[in-house]
């Protein structure tokens, strides 16, 4: 089992990513807490496996889709905790569609495995101008 945040969070990109790529929501939800917080692509609150699961069937079936990620930094907050950060760039139908996103997730150890329990995603888009200064 990893032990260091950057180990962690590149062996749940590495799942998520083959997941995503069969865009198999059985494998995606087994990667989330029984208790996941889930904030995609629309405006709703998906809950728990289930509702990740119902997120993922619910998303367009596309020709083809991979996911890369980049800029990720993670940092383990306790020994059962890690946060990570990072951008998400979706390729979509082969190129003809993309989606590149904010993307956040708190990985907790769950029954002895590593499980993604608050997962959100936001705009590379700056809502507020000036925010930060």
């Amino acid at each position: 089992m990893p032990s260091n945040a950057d180990d962690i969070a590149s062996g749940m990109i590495a799942k998520w990513s083959a997941g995503f790529g069969k865009l198999d929501a059985e494998v995606l939800s087994s990667l989330y807490s029984k208790h996941a917080f889930f904030f995609g692509s629309n405006p709703t609150l998906y809950r728990g496996r289930d509702g990740v699961k119902s997120y993922f069937n619910g998303l367009p079936r596309w020709t083809s889709q991979r996911v890369a990620f980049s800029e990720v930094s993670a940092e383990q907050v306790t020994l059962d905790l890690v946060n990570m950060a990072g951008i998400a760039s979706f390729d979509l139908d082969g190129g003809t569609s993309s989606l590149s996103v904010k993307i956040t997730w708190v990985i907790v150890r769950e029954d002895g495995d590593w499980k993604i329990a608050c997962h959100h995603v936001s705009s590379r888009t700056p809502l507020i101008d000036g925010a930060g200064r």
